[in-house]
């Protein structure tokens, strides 16, 4: 049996997210709020020596992600990679880090809490870097980041 020939096509200018656990593609997509943002290529289930589960890969054309939204994508893939694409070159590699306050794109797992009894936006800050946990701003309840949790952003 011959090995499968993938192929992923490059891009001009733009973002590269490589490194994403498998299946984790689209819910990185939602987290930056990209579903209606231009072309973007995903890639699901890549072999990987990473990542033994498989890997995503996620390309978006013409638009260079801020550091602030990369990062965001650590809460769910800490040890995605991200590279800017500039006249078909690797501009820039960023490594990425948990950011300190997320605003908008988790749900509070506390029914009581204010953000889910008065509709109030969501915000938490980082807790615990090793434990990958946030405190939420409103009833103070710790939580672990899980995908589940997410939303768009």
């Amino acid at each position: 049996m011959t090995g499968r020939t993938y192929k992923v096509y490059s891009i001009e200018n733009g973002t590269v997210i490589d490194h994403i656990p498998t299946p984790l593609a689209l819910k990185v997509i939602r987290i930056l709020g990209l579903e209606n943002e231009g072309i973007m290529t995903i890639g699901i289930g890549f072999r990987s020596s990473m990542l033994p589960k498989g890997k995503d890969i996620v390309k978006v054309e013409n638009r260079e992600l801020s550091r602030a939204e990369t990062d965001m994508i650590a809460l769910i893939a800490p040890d995605a990679t991200i590279n800017i694409i500039k006249n078909g070159m690797v501009a820039e590699k960023r490594k990425i880090k948990l950011p300190e306050e997320i605003n908008g794109v988790m749900t509070c797992p506390n029914p009581n809490c204010a953000t889910n009894v008065l509709g109030a936006n969501t915000s938490f800050h980082l807790e615990d870097r090793e434990k990958v946990t946030y405190r939420c701003r409103y009833c103070e309840r710790v939580t672990p980041i899980h995908p589940d949790l997410l939303t768009t952003g």
